[in-house]
């Protein structure tokens, strides 16, 4: 009998210094428990962005902005006052060191790695399993940009273009075409169908309409895109908008 034994070679290794292509992932973090070390401005930004998406926070730190300290009070996140420590990891399904010790973010990474959680170190792409991208948000569209830590001056750039190019309007425009596409969908139209109606909204004059403010207008493209009575009405009774 032969035995083959066929070794695995990476394509690429990793060497120190060496840019990481990193892989583009959007993690559910709903009631999950997320720790920030740090109790400044950084960290206040960090948690709030936390907050938007579910996340159960809580701080670690002597010092707080006074946002942090209303936001304790009010119970949206909890706190440690205390100096970092292993022991506050516990649990955690990630954690943010946002201070300004190089020292303690030094430890804080270690002691992730050590445990298996998932660690960003704010500005040290070098000790952190992940990076967040600059975003663009509108509602339920999200832009992100990176540059896998190469400009965050491009990233910024980017993300202020894509903001003047994306504007409020798509909010709506896509809460629209989600109502809509439900609306559609319970037609009991074919599939083919359905789908040959969803790029022509989406290359339709709407956008615009919605834009402008153009309810009517924006009613008639879709009466005559979808052949259904739509009652348009009530989307915008739902979403507060005003014809």
């Amino acid at each position: 009998m032969r035995i083959v034994v066929i070794a695995y070679q990476p394509l690429s290794i990793w060497k120190v210094g060496e840019i990481v292509k990193y892989y583009p992932i959007y993690l559910d973090i709903r009631e999950k428990r997320c720790i920030v070390v740090g109790g400044g401005d950084v960290a206040e930004r960090k948690i709030l962005r936390l907050l938007e998406c579910g996340a159960v926070v809580s701080v670690v730190s002597g010092k707080l902005t006074t946002t942090l300290v209303n936001m304790v009070e009010q119970r949206q996140i909890s706190h440690v006052a205390d100096n970092y420590d292993q022991q506050y990891l516990s649990g955690a399904f990630l954690v943010i060191g946002a201070t300004d010790q190089e020292e303690v973010n030094d430890r804080i990474a270690r002691d992730c790695r050590a445990r298996g959680v998932m660690v960003n170190i704010v500005d040290d792409p070098g000790r952190c399993d992940f990076i967040l991208p600059s975003l663009v948000n509108r509602g339920s569209l999200s832009i992100a940009v990176s540059t896998d830590g190469k400009s965050p001056a491009l990233a910024r750039k980017l993300r202020e273009d894509l903001s003047a190019q994306f504007g409020p309007e798509y909010e709506s425009y896509l809460d629209l075409l989600g109502w809509l596409r439900e609306m559609i969908i319970a037609a009991g139209r074919p599939a083919d169908d359905n789908r040959d109606i969803f790029t022509a909204l989406v290359n339709s004059p709407l956008h615009g309409h919605i834009r402008a403010g153009r309810w009517e207008e924006a009613g008639q493209t879709i009466r005559e895109l979808t052949a259904q009575e739509i009652d348009l009405a009530a989307f915008i009774n739902r979403a507060g908008k005003r014809i």
